[in-house]
């Protein structure tokens, strides 16, 4: 699989094999089969620089470092709702 990203301000749509199409809103990423990178649509669009295309395992060292740290966060309970509450309220 590949990872393509879409580096212009409007959507795109790229006809892939088989009468498939990929749709990419603005800025945003998709994954096409290996053979479809190398098809002529795909390779147009990357040459004018709509699109780039990686491995999935190249874009992972390219993530953004603040986006990966908020995984890491955990998920805890508000404060208010730490305390038990006791007695009839």
């Amino acid at each position: 699989m590949k990872t393509v990203v879409n580096r212009t301000g409007r959507a795109l749509r790229i006809p892939l094999s088989r009468g498939r199409v990929l749709r990419l809103g603005p800025r945003k990423e998709g994954q096409i089969a290996t053979h479809d990178a190398e098809l002529d649509a795909v390779r147009q669009r990357v040459k004018s620089g709509d699109i780039e295309i990686f491995d999935d395992a190249s874009h992972l060292g390219r993530a953004n470092p603040a986006v990966r740290g908020a995984a890491n966060r955990t998920l805890g309970g508000h404060a208010r709702f730490t305390q038990s509450k006791r007695g009839d309220r």
